[in-house]
């Protein structure tokens, strides 16, 4: 190799007088030499990257405009209208009425007869909207917008002379609310991807759809919050919220700044009218992308798992009790054995404060992160361990990331409780519990594995409702405290000390930690 260059060398001097150019072939030369055979490789299949990406920070001068007119015009084209074809209120019959010498007999409710009002056929309504984001047909939307529409049924129109393709559905991914469509199609005005981990917020921002069926629609506004992750309508949430009006059909749409670039992919607005009140959301395009690029090379998705159940929040109570620095973290609750947790060493109390040196604000973050994690990959888990003297340490643990197993999609909640009335009173004053025998698990639905003491009543006005204790719960641990049954229960809440009490608690198939005061009795 070194011998071929130096004979190329010796040719392009004797050719080239010019210095300057000498100098640029002489770069050539250099950089061709830096590239083995597979990173060679590599550059020719960036270069043919499906999906256009442009991660540079936007322009913040703060120069106002008169006309947002050229980015529409640059990404409006990109935004299309999804239909379905859906089958909607088919009523069972009798296949004796299939006879129309038995059908006779009725009347003509149950008829087949073209332009019968009682036939229920399927119907091709407008559902939505979607964006292209490749030139051979790869269009994003919200997964609500296709789910259970028919495997053949769904349609895409461009909005450029409305030209209608038939689309088939890639995938979904109901738990980030993405899907991904694919038309057979070429040279389609995609779009390009912003990375939305740069916006902040006042940036400008525009929502394109089509609401209501009124045609395409463009609503301008700004970037109103980020990283809104605890709406409760996504199993993974990390919403942008901002005010450009998002209606009804604008869903699946984009979301793009100022550079006409995708930011999102609008989601849902909160009304209490059902109309704009100013408070949309989306799914920023980066987790969008992250979507699109596994179901695009894996047809399916697989959301990262590390067997945990995490404290809802991290109260000032539970702050002190724990000896943390703040509020910052996922507080672990419980794990579960067998899993990647459980292999690596995590503990019940636990607070995990960094994931690869990322920072974690809360539990959402770190579900989020954990999910689009694809399993098999270690990372790294900086986290608070407490002991019972509520002396707390840092720990770092090396954990390799599980696959989500299919059961733990949802947990199904728990029919009231039934109480036996073998009740020990004055636990944490206003508290009474029971034993866990095999009639209450049975009856509560309640598993084998769990140990503890059942929450029979607790009145209203103590500290323990204050606190959310509820009839129904089994308490687990009291200060730290193994609780096996009732008695113990009552001892180790007679025995506490300091200003709380730390409960560990079992509540519809998972655990939480809870802080009952402990200076104000009844």
């Amino acid at each position: 190799m070194k011998t071929v260059r130096a004979c190329i060398a010796k040719i392009m001097k004797r050719h080239f007088n010019s210095s300057s150019t000498w100098y640029c072939l002489s770069l050539l030369l250099a950089s061709s030499a830096c590239l083995s055979p597979g990173s060679a490789r590599a550059l020719e299949t960036a270069t043919e990257a499906r999906f256009a990406v442009d991660g540079a920070a936007l322009n913040r001068d703060g120069r106002s405009e008169n006309s947002y007119a050229p980015i529409v015009k640059k990404a409006a084209p990109s935004v299309v209208n999804i239909y379905s074809t859906r089958t909607l209120n088919v009523r069972r019959r009798h296949p004796l009425l299939d006879d129309p010498m038995f059908r006779r007999f009725f009347n003509d409710e149950e008829s087949d007869t073209p332009g019968n009002p009682h036939q229920h056929l399927p119907q091709e309504k407008g559902l939505g909207s979607g964006v292209i984001v490749s030139a051979d047909g790869y269009i994003l939307t919200a997964n609500h917008v296709i789910d259970g529409a028919d495997s053949d049924g769904v349609k895409v129109s461009l909005t450029d002379g409305g030209k209608k393709f038939s689309a088939r559905v890639v995938g979904a991914d109901a738990s980030t609310d993405v899907a991904v469509l694919k038309v057979d199609a070429k040279d389609l005005p995609a779009i390009t991807f912003a990375d939305s981990d740069k916006l902040e917020v006042g940036d400008i921002v525009l929502a394109i759809g089509n609401p209501y069926g009124v045609g395409q629609t463009v609503t301008k506004g700004i970037v109103s919050g980020l990283s809104r992750r605890t709406l409760g309508i996504n199993a993974y949430e990390n919403f942008i919220q901002t005010d450009a009006a998002i209606n009804q059909g604008n869903s699946g749409g984009a979301l793009v700044d100022s550079q006409g670039r995708l930011v999102g992919i609008n989601t849902l607005i909160f009304s209490q009218s059902g109309g704009f009140q100013g408070i949309g959301f989306a799914v920023p395009a980066n987790l969008a992308r992250n979507v699109l690029e596994r179901l695009v090379k894996n047809g399916k998705l697989t959301h990262g798992y590390l067997g945990v159940i995490l404290q809802p929040e991290i109260t000032d109570e539970l702050a002190e009790e724990f000896n943390l620095p703040d509020h910052s973290g996922a507080m672990v609750t419980e794990v579960t054995a067998d899993t990647p947790a459980g292999q690596a060493g995590l503990k019940s109390g636990d607070v995990i404060r960094e994931v690869d040196g990322k920072k974690i604000a809360d539990r959402s973050q770190l579900r989020l992160m954990i999910s689009q994690t694809p399993p098999g990959t270690k990372v790294l888990l900086t986290l608070l361990r407490t002991d019972s003297e509520k002396k707390s340490a840092e720990k770092k643990l090396s954990v390799t990331v599980g696959e989500l197993p299919e059961q733990f999609a949802a947990r199904s909640r728990r029919p009231e409780p039934v109480i036996e009335k073998n009740q020990k009173q004055d636990a944490l004053d206003g508290v009474e519990v029971t034993d866990l025998t095999p009639e209450v698990r049975r009856q509560n639905n309640i598993d084998r594995e769990v140990a503890g003491a059942l929450v029979s009543s607790v009145d209203e006005d103590s500290n323990s409702a204050k606190a959310e204790l509820k009839q129904g719960d089994v308490i687990l641990e009291i200060n730290r405290h193994p609780v096996h049954n009732a008695d113990e229960a009552v001892e180790w809440s007679k025995q506490a000390q300091g200003r709380h009490v730390l409960l560990r608690v079992w509540r519809d198939g998972g655990t939480l930690f809870l802080t009952v005061d402990n200076q104000k009795r009844k």
